[in-house]
């Protein structure tokens, strides 16, 4: 595969990691499992809360109002598997 492919590749998987990792911190913040305003705890969830935010925004404005729950970031793990599936393909066609 070609090299910019693999890099496409690679940064697709850890934005993935780092949108479960959003998904599993939120989920224990708001179960009380783990306490927010610790400054470790805030600051991780700061920085995925900015690194995330900027794609599950706009499908969350797009997407309908389902009450306290928000399937956006299962709906960006299904978008980022379908380029991933798709520069995959292509780069095979091109070997």
């Amino acid at each position: 595969m070609f090299p910019i492919f693999w890099l496409i590749n690679k940064i697709i998987e850890i934005y993935s990691f780092l949108l479960l990792a959003y998904v599993v911190l939120t989920l224990l913040i708001n179960f009380g499992i783990v306490n927010a305003r610790q400054p470790i705890v805030a600051s991780v969830g700061e920085f995925l809360y900015r690194i995330t935010e900027p794609l599950l925004g706009p499908i969350r404005r797009r997407m309908p109002d389902l009450g306290p729950i928000d399937i956006s970031p299962v709906v960006l793990l299904l978008a980022l598997q379908f380029v991933q599936v798709t520069i995959n393909y292509y780069a095979r066609g091109l070997m």
